[in-house]
């Protein structure tokens, strides 16, 4: 579907009834393909269509989709979307994002389209070669599999406020998951990696080494006594601890007086020198875009600067809410109302590798595992189950599990020292994370 006929089709659903309304296409392939102990598992294509719309009548508005686009299946999807409408709860912050925040062309050039489309002969070699190196690893004795995907994505917007603009990319992923150790005593590792170019993806073979190393590395865990001591959270998980911090700062939980941060805009909440950055425009990242999800235009910034909270993330309905405008943080599916999100998140390394932060907690846990986390949203009490590495002296005395810890935001983000190790792993990423004391249940 190209722009000319959601053009049409905001034009109808005006002609209609609607006094605004916007309108949205989505479209994506996929490709994956897994093994298991040598044989080839599961092949799964996907190609998926759909349209969206978005309707106003005053305050009142509705979302409607469907998976049929054809011009009678659009037809009726209007005439539903407004008659929707018509009975819907007044709201009087919804509405289409400002016309003086939409993103305008040229769009910058983000690389996210990698023209190269690999067979399902090709995936599969490269899955069997991520197991294959997984289960050569010495002390595996099973595996979970490996897999490979390919997917192509293109999504569309088209506004009666003006905005029309496209974004598309490609992606490429490999993983592979080992079991190591025999019966009560089996551990699971695993590592996966995904890019916008397959280029960009490390050696499908060092993916399995290094899901095999993670089950081997845990294998004869103790339990440890309840105490409280230093904690480093690794920097393949790292960023786990963060993410509590981006729904305590959107704007939706603002809005609800339902967050831990709802009084701390402009405050020091973390450590001097301590930044995290938004960068929506960088090349081939996994969370670019040039406009979000209302089509307004996204823009690097600092969330943290030296420490301090400087905005909420909010799109245009918990703008208008707060009195503010829009940061251009709009998430939205092809249905309901807009959430939040971010665009390539970085926590900015600090001097210490993961060895020097070792040395500096003297002793303590390094968390290499965590499930289950619990957040107070209100008060920022968190915990969190984990399994990692005990350390003393700043040495390794091998792997523990069964392990709570347990903190409160506030005071955790106060004290947080980041590492030196950052590693470009996903759209969000961070060094490892030093705290120098935090509540660790145990035995």
């Amino acid at each position: 579907m190209d722009d000319n006929l959601l053009h049409d089709v905001v034009a109808a659903a005006r002609k209609a009834g609607a006094d605004a309304a916007e309108a949205v296409f989505a479209e994506r392939q996929s490709l994956s393909v897994s093994v298991r102990l040598g044989e080839l598992e599961e092949v799964e294509r996907e190609e998926a269509r759909d349209l969206g719309l978005r309707v106003f009548i005053g305050a009142r508005s509705a979302t409607v989709s469907g998976s049929d686009v054809s011009a009678e299946a659009r037809a009726k999807l209007i005439e539903r979307a407004v008659a929707m409408a018509r009975l819907a709860p007044e709201d009087p912050y919804a509405s289409l994002a400002p016309h003086d925040r939409l993103a305008r062309g040229p769009f910058p050039e983000l690389d996210l389209i990698d023209a190269y489309e690999p067979t399902a002969e090709t995936l599969e070699a490269q899955a069997r070669l991520a197991e294959e190196h997984a289960r050569a690893v010495k002390g595996v004795t099973n595996s979970d599999g490996g897999s490979a995907t390919w997917s192509s994505s293109k999504w569309s917007l088209v506004t009666t406020a003006g905005f029309h603009g496209t974004q598309a990319a490609t992606g490429h992923s490999i993983s592979a998951s080992a079991i190591a150790g025999e019966g009560a005593g089996m551990e699971r590792g695993g590592e996966g990696r995904s890019a916008r170019h397959f280029g960009d993806l490390p050696a499908a073979g060092d993916i399995g080494m290094e899901a095999g190393r993670q089950a081997v590395a845990r294998l004869n865990p103790r339990k440890i006594a309840t105490t409280t001591a230093p904690v480093i959270f690794e920097n393949r998980l790292a960023m786990s601890l963060i993410g509590p911090l981006l729904g305590a700062i959107s704007g939706p939980a603002i809005t609800r007086g339902a967050s831990f941060l709802k009084d701390k805009l402009g405050q020091q909440i973390f450590a001097k020198g301590v930044n995290l950055l938004e960068d929506p425009h960088r090349v081939r990242g996994l969370g670019s875009a040039p406009f979000d999800d209302e089509g307004v235009a996204t823009e690097a910034r600092a969330l943290i600067d030296d420490g301090v909270l400087t905005t909420w993330l909010l799109n245009s309905s918990s703008a208008k809410q707060l009195g503010m405008v829009t940061t251009g943080h709009a998430s939205r599916g092809l249905a309901g109302p807009s959430g939040v999100s971010t665009h390539n998140l970085t926590l900015q390394p600090g001097a210490r590798d993961l060895a020097g932060l070792m040395q500096d907690a003297g002793t303590g846990l390094l968390v290499t595992s965590m499930f289950g986390p619990s957040l107070n949203g209100n008060t920022g009490d968190w915990s969190v189950g984990c399994s990692g590495v005990w350390f003393e002296n700043g040495e390794s005395t091998g792997p523990v599990t069964e392990i709570t810890v347990a903190g409160n935001l506030i005071d955790i983000y106060a004290r947080l020292v980041p590492g030196s190790d950052l590693q470009f792993l996903g759209a969000s990423n961070s060094p490892s994370i030093l705290v120098d004391a935090l509540a660790i249940a145990g035995k």
